[in-house]
């Protein structure tokens, strides 16, 4: 993580609710509903969007999280589609899955959103499409959280430190008021000055997580509980770390799987995403995993040294594509 002349410390709770009078959530998945019941438990207003259906929809739906203690958290949440929101005002949050971005940026675009706009995405370069179409307030966060649906049709979420936000485009009073505005006692944020050396360091753990536990069908857990696994784990690691080296971005390897192993535990028993959305015949974000950072070492000229990465995230895009197809 980072140092800590690098986060600012801001007050939980502050009133933001003249400069982001709604948080406009989209992407209603386990990330976005946790977010919005939490939100909603500290009197946030909050509507959660339905960025992927085309038809007009409208609704309350009462969403239960059930927190890392055991707690049972219970709100009814307002759900709209995008087209019935006047997103002009306000804060907007996208916990939507990252291949859904092009498509977004180019929406608010046409509707002239000035909005800030916070992405919880990890990944590299997931905030491109918003650059590329001129939006001028973007900020990225990374998530050190997991959340996911149970048996009973509830959200489990289990936080495993503050979460990052920082600045892509934009202004370090606004990214304080986003973060006051977003912070909640069991979902928590910071601002952070070296935001791409996070989303770097956390890219590079998800393109473990996101290909190896799909493939092997397992758990978070499976790397502090299986020495074979985690030291596939590191190779992985290792060519990573040399293509953010490439990009500027100096991380260590021990550091790196530091990260892994303390996410592994947190998270032990939990799946990652990229494996619920092939068991649910959904696409995948390996696309901004490891085959982002294959395109991106190839841009180096370094794609021979990120075989294994590679090849990982091959195999886990073609059992997403398979899964669908079955």
């Amino acid at each position: 993580m980072a140092n800590d002349n690098s986060i600012r410390t801001n007050v939980l709770g502050t009133d933001n609710s003249k400069r982001f009078p709604a948080i406009y959530i989209i992407g209603a998945g386990a990330i976005g509903k946790a977010l919005a019941v939490l939100l909603k438990r500290q009197n946030r207003k909050v509507i959660l969007v339905r960025s992927s259906v085309s038809e007009e929809l409208s609704y309350n739906e009462e969403i239960e999280v059930v927190q890392g203690d055991g707690t049972v958290i219970r709100e009814e949440i307002k759900v709209r589609s995008l087209s019935l929101i006047d997103l002009y005002h306000g804060l907007i949050v996208l916990t939507n899955k990252s291949y859904g971005n092009e498509r977004i940026a180019k929406i608010l675009k046409e509707r002239k959103t000035a909005a800030p706009i916070v992405i919880l995405q990890n990944g590299l370069k997931v905030e491109e499409p918003f650059i590329v179409n001129n939006h001028l307030h973007i900020y990225r966060c990374v998530l050190f959280v997991t959340s996911q649906p149970n048996a009973k049709g509830q959200i489990s979420f289990k936080p495993v430190t503050s979460c990052p936000i920082g600045i892509i485009r934009g202004d370090e009073e606004t990214l304080d008021e986003i973060v006051s505005a977003l912070s909640t006692t069991s979902f928590s944020f910071n601002a952070e000055s070296d935001i791409q050396r996070i989303i770097w360091k956390k890219a590079i753990v998800n393109c473990v997580f996101n290909s190896i536990c799909p493939l092997l069908d397992v758990d978070n857990g499976i790397f502090h509980r299986n020495k074979r696994t985690l030291d596939l784990a590191t190779s992985i690691i290792s060519e990573c770390a040399a293509i953010a080296t490439a990009a500027g971005v100096r991380l260590s390897i021990a550091e790196i799987t530091e990260s892994l192993l303390s996410i592994s535990k947190a998270s032990d028993g939990q799946f990652i995403s990229t494996l619920q959305d092939i068991r649910n015949k959904r696409e995948t974000e390996i696309g901004s995993l490891n085959l982002e950072m294959a395109r991106i070492a190839a841009s180096f000229n370094k794609q021979e040294t990120i075989i294994k990465t590679t090849i990982l995230g091959e195999l886990t895009y073609l059992k997403s594509v398979i899964s669908r197809q079955e």
